[in-house]
This record gives C-alpha cells, structure tokens and sequence, in this order.
C-alpha cells in the first residue's frame, strides 16, 4: 500500500509469518553476524550482552512498534507517513527517507566483500584469504573486482525488490531466514566443540567489571544502543515501509516481539560463533576481537584456516553472512522504491532502476574510495566510513530523538495504542510505550549523540 501504483500491483505481505520473517530479515544484517560479537567482546561480555537486551525489550520493542504502527495506519512511505501524522512534521519523513539512500550503496559494496569471500572459500582457496590481511587489503585496493561483486551484489537485490512485496520480500524471506537460523546453530554448535573454546564462551557470556568506570558504562551504553539501529532496522524508514504492507488483522504487538526474538537470537548466536573461534585461533587473546572491520574478513580467515574442516566451515559462514547482508540490503531498497514510486507516481521497474543507478553512482565513491581515490578523504574519513558516520551517528539518532517527540508529546502514543488495538483486544506494553517514547528514547539518543564528544574530552 506504498502508493496508489503500488496498490494496483497489489503489494503487500500475504501473511503474518511472511512480515515478520521479512522484518526480522531486514533486522538480522551484517550488524547482527559481525558488528555485535565485537562489540559484546569489546565492552565486557556479558555486561554488554545483559545492557542489549534489556535495551532491545524496552527501548527497541518502543521504537519499531512506533515505526511499524505509523506505516499500518498511514498506508504510506516514510515521508507520506510523517506528512499525514503532522505537516509541520513532513521534514522528518525526508530526512528519515535520505538514511536508506545513504546506506544501500556502501552496504552493498560490503555485500560485494563478502561474496569475494564466499567465491573465494567456495572454489577452495580459503587458505589463500588467510595471512596478515594482505588478502583483503590488495582486494579492495583495486577497482576492477570489487566493483563486480559489489554489482553482482546489487543486481542480486534489485531482482528481488523488482518482484514486489509478496512474490519477491515474502517469498525470499520465507526462504532464506530459516536456512540462515541453521546455519547459525550448526556453525555455533561446532565452534563450541573445539579445544579452547569454553574460555572464549566465559569471556562472551559472564560479565566483567573490572575497571568498568562511570566513562566505561556510558560507552557500553551508547554502543548498545548504537547497535540497536544496526540490528533492528530503526529510524531507517524501513519499518514504516514494512508496516504499509502489514494486514489490519495481524497483531502488532506480537509481530515486533518475535522480531525482536529472532533478531537478538541470531546475534547471541553469531557472537557464539566469533568469539570462542577467535579465543581459540589467538591463544585467548581478547585484543584479537576487537578489529573492526579486521574481524571478519583478515582474523576469520585464520581462524578457518585452523580449524579441522576450516574450508568447508569458512564456506558456509560465509554463505550465512550473504544471506543476512541480502535480507538487509533488500529491505534498505525496498524502502527507496517505495519513496520513489508514491511521490513520483512510478510502476516499481523503473523506480527500481532509477535506484539503482543511484546506488552505483554512490557506491563507486565507497569503492574508489580504497582504491583509485584513496588519498581523497572528508574530514579524514574514506567515503564509505563518511557514509557510515553520518547515516548512523547523526541521522539516525536525530530521526528516532524527533519520531519521540512526535508521537510521544505532539501526537501523544494513544497515536500507536489506537494502531495497535485495531488488530488485539488488549495492549500489554501502554505503559512501557509511553515511558519509552516520552521520557527513556528521548534521553538515550541524546546520550548517543553527545558521548563521542564527552569521552573524548
């Protein structure tokens, strides 16, 4: 129901598990299988892990079921959406709608990475990507290369988006989260089993609070709190667009806590299988997990390369971290197409194609950006770490601090609760909401955006 077009081409998710294994599609993402077992690692284990989820059932249940209720009950895109809700508030929904188009070019080159990985394990030339990074650092130093498999990456994206909501999102996500929840389990299961790795599960699961000063626990805050935009799909505009296709009959409430089941899970799940390998690959060394971008594409390697059947376990992780990156960066398309088709009138071909002719015009920044054009740097920043910043440091936090002050004092959240009763009788989280969106949200985006400049200083 993105746009009249759209309703013509009957867009929307013909079933209850069909939304919510495409929401928590988008959710589960590269943020899920790499970004949070570093940071878990990073900020004490267990003390991140505990902080997350107690983050997730409260701060992150509040805003996606805002987001899911506004694009159910407006039946619009993200700037439609906030135009309807309030006019003065109709900037909101552009600077909200900017997030994904900032986003899907450069997540699309990382998708490019790691399927260079995936070839490269699949033909059985995994010992090749091990070593001491010169692997990754040569690849992405080129133009020719990851330019085709960021390509490759994209077009594999739009063909699915391209089919429309049920026949494409539905049918795909259908398919591929299952096969990604095995595939988690299974390489879980195994990491488990190898000498060593119990003390790297102690280090991932039991919390530790030495020299866990009051500047500590507000970068383990905001680093959680950080990583909820990644895992959860917020402040993106993509939950507004999923929810314009969600069923009046399909319960709200219990459609954003399975999200949330399977997103957290699958994270926990992913930190189960980098951190006891890492443990176990560096002789117990913590400092070996926390290598950014390092972790998964110069550490893993090493890591499969010893390991007994690394090969094949490096193939299939790999394969896991495709999956997760096209259900991600499908939901990130999803969500420009439907922008483009409601303002401009467009069938979703073309407006598909328009965008991506947008992603490789400013994914090619994101790839030159290492390569041909690695001395041209924005405040000292690459273009796909400039990209990064200001999608997840400053817009982000800047929508959900305003989507707050919108729907919790303007609006007020009977906005959300009169959404929510539409398909239950009862409401059990009315107060969490509330508390939530008026008073926790409001502040723990605040806290993001001002801790960079207060643990520096």
């Amino acid at each position: 129901m993105a746009s009249q077009t759209d309703k013509q081409e009957g867009a929307g998710f013909g079933s209850k598990l069909g939304f919510v294994l495409a929401a928590a599609g988008s959710a589960v993402g590269l943020g899920n299988i790499w970004r949070f077992p570093y940071l878990a690692a990073k900020y004490g284990g267990g003390i991140f892990l505990f902080i997350y989820i107690i983050l997730a059932v409260t701060f992150g249940f509040a805003l996606m079921l805002t987001e899911i209720a506004i694009g159910r009950r407006t039946g619009k895109s993200v700037i439609g959406a906030y135009r309807s809700i309030d006019r003065r508030f109709s900037f909101l929904g552009w600077l909200a709608a900017f997030v994904p188009v900032i986003i899907t070019p450069y997540y699309c080159v990382i998708g490019g990475w790691v399927l260079k990985y995936l070839f490269t394990f699949a033909a059985g030339q995994g010992e090749t990507a091990a070593g001491d990074g010169s692997f990754f650092t040569e690849f992405i130093g080129t133009v020719g290369q990851p330019t085709v498999f960021f390509l490759i990456f994209l077009l594999a994206t739009a063909v699915v988006v391209m089919l429309g909501v049920e026949k494409g999102i539905e049918r795909i996500s259908k398919f591929m989260m299952p096969v990604l929840v095995l595939l988690t389990v299974g390489i879980a299961v195994y990491t488990l089993t190898l000498d060593g790795a119990g003390e790297g599960l102690r280090y991932y699961l039991l919390p530790n609070f030495d020299g866990f000063t009051f500047t500590k626990c507000l970068k383990t805050v905001a680093a959680a709190m950080g990583q909820l935009f990644y895992s959860m799909s917020i402040a993106m505009g993509i939950m507004v667009t999923y929810g314009s296709y969600m069923r009046k009959q399909d319960s709200l409430e219990q459609s954003v806590r399975q999200i949330e089941i399977f997103d957290t899970g699958i994270a926990v799940l992913a930190g189960l299988i980098i951190v006891p390998a890492v443990f176990v690959f560096s002789g117990g060394d913590a400092g070996a997990l926390n290598k950014g971008p390092g972790l998964m594409f110069i550490t893993l390697p090493n890591v499969f390369r010893s390991m007994a059947g690394g090969q094949a376990i490096g193939a299939a992780f790999f394969v896991l971290v495709a999956l997760a990156a096209m259900t991600s960066s499908i939901s990130l398309m999803e969500t420009v197409v439907s922008i483009i088709m409601e303002k401009f009138r467009m069938k979703r071909v073309p407006a598909c194609l328009i965008t991506v002719g947008v992603c490789v015009a400013l994914g090619m920044l994101s790839v030159l950006g290492y390569s041909a054009w690695d001395t041209v740097t924005v405040f000292g920043m690459q273009f796909l770490d400039l990209f990064d910043f200001v999608s997840n440091n400053i817009m982000m936090p800047v929508v959900a601090l305003l989507t707050c002050t919108l729907i919790g004092w303007v609006v007020k959240p009977k906005y959300v609760e009169e959404e929510v009763l539409v398909s239950q009788t009862k409401f059990s989280g009315r107060v969490l909401l509330r508390v939530m969106l008026r008073y926790v949200c409001p502040v723990c985006m605040v806290i993001i955006l001002v801790t960079p400049f207060i643990t520096d200083i």
